[in-house]
């Protein structure tokens, strides 16, 4: 598949405690010439200063680290306001470490050892907009969210307003708050809002749950590229 090469690449910046997996990701990208390496850096705290300054569109961060975890670096992120898309890149299969992940914010959740390939393509996908999750995690996160709907009040479509379930149909897609904001014709605050109402509506407590559950009932589904 050829991409097009846009008028500015994806910058990305790698926050792992890993050397040599950090070489390896630039090595990767530096083939890319629609994707573009800004920084990498082994410890988080550095992350975050190197993550304000630089602005990058995306960053790709570890889950486990040691000092502070992958998690709590992307709850300062999310607390800071950093408005780019955060990938958790790890070797962690856990159910918990996933739903725990989406839950805080992740934009997506790769696994290290996939294909190098197939991590590009979903890095790209991710600088697009779209949620990214590898593979073989999709059937652990329905199933745990199936094993999660002992909650008092079952998620109800039927209490969304028209336009909240044209968003939820989006976001089933993986778009961005950016991506519907465009593709509806409203601001990305708008979006912002009719997520945060749908979420409470349907008791879930992300983006992300949402969307697993609206493609498991069927109610939407991912677009094809």
């Amino acid at each position: 598949m050829n991409h097009s090469a846009s008028e500015t690449p994806a910058t990305l910046m790698i926050i792992d405690d890993h050397p040599l997996l950090r070489r390896g990701v630039a090595q990767l990208l530096e083939l890319e010439d629609d994707l573009k390496l800004l920084a990498e850096t082994g410890d988080p705290e550095e992350g975050l200063r190197l993550a304000a300054e630089l602005d990058p569109d995306m960053i790709l961060l570890d889950l486990n680290m040691p000092g502070m975890n992958g998690i709590e670096t992307l709850k300062r992120l999310r607390e800071v306001d950093f408005a780019g898309r955060v990938v958790m890149f790890t070797v962690s299969d856990h159910e918990e470490d996933v739903v725990a992940a989406l839950r805080a914010g992740a934009d997506g959740y790769l696994l290290k050892d996939m294909d190098p390939d197939e991590m590009v393509r979903q890095i790209r996908q991710a600088g697009l907009g779209r949620m990214v999750i590898s593979e073989s995690l999709t059937a652990l996160l329905a199933e745990a969210l199936r094993n999660q709907r002992s909650k008092p009040v079952a998620p109800d479509v039927h209490s969304l307003t028209q336009r909240e379930r044209e968003i939820l149909r989006e976001l089933a897609g993986g778009l961005s708050n950016k991506l519907i904001a465009r593709k509806l014709d409203i601001t990305e605050g708008t979006v912002k809002v009719h997520v945060k109402h749908l979420l409470k509506k349907l008791n879930l407590r992300s983006r992300v749950e949402a969307a697993v559950w609206a493609v498991g009932r069927g109610y939407a589904s991912p677009e094809g590229e």
